[in-house]
């Protein structure tokens, strides 16, 4: 009995070091992943009935690869990478259902894999709400198909903002890649060649992210760090042998995977993307063949879907270092050039958080009222994910007027959604909503917090006037106002709930007489009880006086004040103009035709702090325009709301949010709002239609920090010479 336990003991001891054996080689193995990644340039490359054709049959190609290879060994079976659910989505439109099934049977398989994103897009241009809705198809497809894509990208641009990360995580994904163009660049090319991370956790501020690949550049774009890190170069006539020299790079790369390795301390490693800027490619032969013949006992090669890659790295480096920084913009910048369209597309996202409200509330008594918006609805959301598609730049085989003429219908699809979802639920709710014997009309609130503000409602009626809130039977401040050719009831509505509403009454009557107007104009001096304004003929402030704090606000830097837009002389310009008054606001206009026509709006209200302006350009320029605000301010600290996140416009090495390397300084995202504060006092400088600002005199490579001047963007091309429409 003694002798048999013994012998079982000496047994289990054998197993033990069989297994520590076993781990010890793996430990020391080289695993090396190549995904064959198309990537995918939208409206550079070719139009989109030439790319729903190179979509299918690509993935026609692939799907009968990984039929013909499914009896091979793992690592050497045919798998292939969609840089965009754009390509489901064709393949979906554009065959049966059946051969649709088989595409879905391999993306379950893991050997084809999408992102969420629906194409490659810059994103530092692009609202919060955009980015979200531009991911719907592929999270539809995930509930309606049983699915789950872990991915996203944002390929080929130099820069990268912070809050991206807590979106894409938000929305399900885990794992990203990224590879540099190092082209149409103004950040130095040794930057590209020196990241600080190589694999990292691209987080958010709330902590969420993803695990990012961003290798540094190798020798060009073709190789590791590029978006085509698989390609192995420029030799079509010999594919094996450039995928194969890609496999050498990141034997390199792994070097011997200890500590000492600083540059990348790991001994798994992959090459992302084949297709460059080719319109199509079919090449899965070489990739099985290339993992075939670089396998060996030191080194395993993978035909890899890139998901595959980033499974092991989290079971085998499971703490990563973390990166919660911007890098700025670049190709982000682009979109400015078609600045107007833009915005519109800007301002429909916003008009969307009103819609949709309202649809909310009416959908609880109107069972099937949004049926009727659900193919417009897709169609808009599908518009959010193409419409900053990272091109943008029209010196392909597109012309500059055929990819402005389709960034146009994509700003149409989104602006028809939000245009008419918001009249047909205003109407709907009117409707169910007790109606009166005078005329009523209600104000909708579709924040989260009480909101009290200006209402303007479409009006032909008598006047004067008495407005009355229902709610509390008291009139309330109300004048008549004119804008863009229509007549409207401007009225001041208080307490408006949260996501709520309230009905107020028009009664004949003189108003409330005796209340005097919210401000007045003397000597171009524009007054209430908040501020004195001095507005020249140009548009340009000269004078802000904050009469609560009994501080001047503006204060000229590098030859310019508020409001400028570059004028020469600011007194070039009419006459100004009271256009409308009364005692819930008053407002001014200022035109000029110095530097190119245009016009400005200031308002002033009773009983809101707050200076409206509004700036419009009657002409088309191609030269780069800003308006700037300088601001009688200490070295302020200056905050944003980047994407998805509130950034400290600093280096991260002084205290703020941007990368102290790898970045770009110059134009920084201007969402709904820039702020500059000293200790116990700020400026606020809320923002509709422009998408970046530079701050002070930054440049590339250097971050004003500490400016109390801001350069909102008015449209133009940012980097001359470089691409763009």
């Amino acid at each position: 009995m003694r002798t048999g336990t013994m012998q079982q003991h000496i047994y289990a001891v054998l197993i033990l070091l069989f297994l520590t054996g076993s781990i010890s080689l793996r430990a020391q193995e080289k695993r090396l992943y190549i995904a064959n990644d198309e990537h995918t340039d939208y409206m550079w490359s070719a139009n989109e009935t030439q790319y729903d054709s190179a979509f299918v049959h690509m993935l026609d190609y692939y799907l009968d690869q990984i039929d013909a290879t499914k009896s091979n060994p793992s690592d050497f079976q045919a798998r292939f990478n969609c840089d965009g659910s754009i390509w489901l989505k064709a393949y979906e439109q554009h065959r049966t259902p059946e051969q649709f099934s088989r595409l879905i049977a391999a993306i379950r398989s893991g050997h084809i894999s999408s992102p969420l994103n629906m194409v490659v897009s810059t994103y530092g241009a692009q609202p919060t709400e955009a980015v979200l809705r531009g991911m719907y198809w592929a999270r539809l497809a995930e509930r309606r198909l049983g699915l789950r894509f872990r991915m996203a990208v944002a390929m080929e641009d130099q820069t990268m903002p912070l809050g991206l990360s807590s979106l894409w995580a938000g929305s399900g994904a885990k794992f990203s890649w990224k590879g540099v163009c190092a082209c149409a660049t103004k950040i130095p090319e040794p930057e590209f060649r020196n990241r600080r991370h190589q694999l990292y956790n691209y987080a958010g501020l709330d902590g969420s992210g993803v695990v990012m690949k961003w290798y540094n550049l190798g020798k060009d774009n073709t190789f590791l760090g590029g978006y085509a890190e698989a390609r192995g170069g420029f030799h079509p006539e010999d594919t094996l042998a450039g995928i194969k020299s890609v496999i050498k790079e990141l034997d390199l790369l792994c070097g011997d995977g200890s500590s000492l390795h600083k540059q990348y301390p790991y001994r798994v490693a992959g090459a992302f993307g084949y297709g460059w800027d080719d319109l199509a490619t079919f090449v899965s032969p070489y990739f099985i063949e290339a993992a075939k013949q670089m396998t060996n006992s030191n080194r395993k090669v993978r035909v890899s879907n890139e998901e595959d890659f980033f499974e092991d790295i989290l079971r085998t480096y499971p703490e990563l270092p973390s990166e919660t920084v911007s890098y700025g913009n670049e190709w982000d910048l682009y979109s400015a050039s078609m600045n107007e369209t833009t915005a519109k597309v800007r301002r429909a996202t916003e008009k969307l958080r009103n819609a949709e409200a309202i649809a909310s509330v009416v959908g609880l008594k109107n069972k099937g009222f949004y049926n009727s918006f659900l193919e417009m609805r897709n169609r808009a959301w599908d518009g959010f994910g193409l419409y900053w598609e990272h091109d943008w730049t029209a010196d392909g085989p597109i012309s500059r007027e055929e990819r402005g003429n389709w960034q146009i219908k994509i700003q149409e699809q989104i602006s028809a959604y939000s245009d008419s979802l918001l009249a047909k639920g205003v109407k709907e709710l009117g409707s169910q909503i007790k109606s009166g014997n005078l005329p009523r009309f209600y104000v909708f609130n579709s924040l989260s917090w009480t909101r009290t503000d200006i209402a303007d409602i479409a009006y032909t009626g008598n006047y004067p006037v008495e407005v009355i809130d229902l709610s509390t039977n008291k009139p309330v401040p109300a004048q008549l106002i004119h804008k863009s050719g229509a007549q409207y009831l401007r009225v001041l509505a208080e307490n408006i709930p949260s996501v709520g509403y309230k009905v107020f009454e028009i009664r004949e009557g003189s108003g409330q007489t005796g209340l005097p107007d919210a401000a007045t104009l003397k000597d171009n001096y524009f007054s209430n009880n908040y501020y004195g304004v001095k507005l020249s003929p140009s548009g340009v402030i000269t004078e802000i006086y904050d009469s609560l704090a009994n501080r001047q606000l503006a204060r000229e830097n590098m030859g310019q004040l508020v409001n400028d837009l570059g004028v020469e002389n600011i007194n070039d310009g009419s006459a100004l103009t009271i256009v409308n008054a009364g005692p819930v606001s008053v407002t001014i206009k200022a035109s000029s035709k110095n530097p190119i026509p245009h016009s400005t709006y200031i308002t002033l209200f009773a009983g809101q702090p707050r200076i409206d302006i509004e700036d419009s350009i009657q002409s088309n320029f191609s030269d780069l325009k800003t308006w700037s605000f300088s601001f009688d301010l200490d070295k302020p600290t200056t905050r944003h709301e980047e994407l998805g996140s509130i950034l400290t416009a600093k280096k991260e090495t002084a205290g703020g949010h941007y990368a102290s390397q790898n970045a770009r300084y110059d134009w920084l995202t201007l969402n709904h709002f820039v702020d500059m504060s000293e200790q116990d006092y700020g400026v606020t400088l809320s923002n509709i239609d422009c998408s970046f600002f530079r701050l002070g005199n930054s440049t590339t490579s250097n971050l004003d920090d500490r400016s109390a001047q801001i350069h909102a963007l008015a449209g133009g091309t940012p980097d001359p010479g470089a691409r763009h429409i």
